[in-house]
């Protein structure tokens, strides 16, 4: 089931940082929570491979009946992130995948925005044509756009990529539409490439309007509860930022995985040094759970 939710900027959390507890098996909690939501990056795979453990878990999870979904910061819709999930070996594992592409194309497609003339920022070239199938909008260059949509950077890309088309969007106070509030993203190896939300921070830290999509924003998150029907619900995840701090605001428990975006930083500092330091500088809540990787 892929669904879409209703977007909003609103964003609270409790700054209270109870005691987290370390666990070896996400199965060991399971039958506490009536759906586990995961992330994809850094938690299910590196954009590369799964992560060791990960399908045997959540096929172990699936066993016992627990009600499992996807929560991404991808710009691209749900099917075709529902596809990609299942090619790294995750298939007919998820109840409900959701993106924050999905969000802002179902702004888009229900009027709430109204610009039609979209200067993109993808990862590969016809990534946005393909992502904007089914709404009446048209991709130019920065002189003629009317808004931006970041959705994707590619591999390696530097800080300051487009910053050109970036700079002429600022004079123009164009608004820009952030797909993936994401600002960093891991890989193998444990390194890391910069992600879409770095430049819509910096665009925004200069004066220019961004509108973020998906994690940590509340509304991805209460959408995603509707559609499960249930209450109690843990959010799996390996950004303080986004995954923690926004399944903290919706009232559901977190886990932490280490192994993800946060990999080097665990493997060299005491791993309670790594989380404190993480939770001030984000000023988030702790998450309930950490687990070095999901197993």
């Amino acid at each position: 089931m892929i669904i879409s939710p209703v977007w909003s900027n609103r964003l609270t959390w409790s700054t209270e940082k109870p005691v987290t507890r370390f666990i070896n098996s996400i199965v060991d909690i399971a039958e506490d929570y009536d759906a586990i939501v995961f992330d994809q990056w850094g938690v299910l795979h590196d954009g590369s491979a799964p992560y060791p453990f990960a399908i045997d878990t959540l096929n172990a999870l699936k066993a016992k009946g627990t009600v499992l979904a996807v929560l991404s910061n991808s710009g691209k819709r749900a099917a075709p992130n529902a596809k990609r999930i299942a090619s790294f070996g995750f298939k007919d594992m998820f109840s409900t995948v959701m993106t924050s592409g999905e969000a802002l194309w179902q702004g888009f497609s229900k009027g709430m925005l109204k610009e039609t003339r979209l200067f993109a920022i993808e990862r590969d070239a016809g990534d946005a044509m393909e992502w904007a199938q089914g709404l009446a909008l048209e991709f130019t260059g920065i002189e003629q756009a009317e808004a931006i949509l970041l959705m994707g950077l590619p591999e390696n890309a530097a800080e300051n990529y487009c910053s050109a088309e970036l700079k002429t969007a600022l004079a123009k106070s164009l608004t820009v539409y952030c797909s993936n509030p994401d600002r960093a993203s891991p890989r193998a190896g444990g390194t890391r490439v910069i992600a879409p939300g770095t430049l819509a921070h910096e665009y925004a830290q200069a004066g220019g309007p961004v509108t973020f999509y998906g994690k940590p924003h509340r509304a991805v998150f209460d959408a995603l509860q509707a559609a499960l029907g249930c209450s109690r619900i843990l959010m799996v995840g390996d950004s303080i930022e986004h995954d923690i701090a926004g399944g903290t605001a919706a009232g559901w428990d977190t886990l932490l995985v280490q192994g993800g975006l946060y990999k080097n930083e665990f493997a060299s500092q005491p791993a309670s040094q790594v989380l404190a330091s993480l939770c001030a500088k984000y000023d988030a809540a702790a998450p309930t759970y950490q687990i070095e990787l999901l197993s």
